[in-house]
């Protein structure tokens, strides 16, 4: 992910000189198209990483309450075998 903010920084940086020295049409057309694919799988990347982590955060809750559950069935064997 740094190195995709690195890569739009420098787009940056590039159509900033661009708009001082003037460089051309074509330089500013690239610019744009790499800055807007660049962009996008940035988006991408972050919505994917987000989605894993909400998925992580389930298997951890689904772990716990796994422990939780398997906790309770041996009280209650425990119980059960009181009696």
């Amino acid at each position: 992910m740094f190195i995709w903010c690195t890569i739009l920084f420098l787009l940056g940086i590039a159509a900033f000189l661009d708009a001082i020295f003037n460089y051309g049409l074509i330089f500013r057309q690239i610019n744009s198209v790499f800055f807007m694919l660049i962009s996008l799988a940035l988006l991408i990347r972050t919505t994917t990483k987000m989605k894993s982590r909400k998925i992580e955060g389930y298997e951890k809750r689904i772990e716990n309450l796994e422990i939780q559950l398997r906790a309770q069935q041996v009280q209650h064997e425990n119980a059960a075998n009181k009696f």
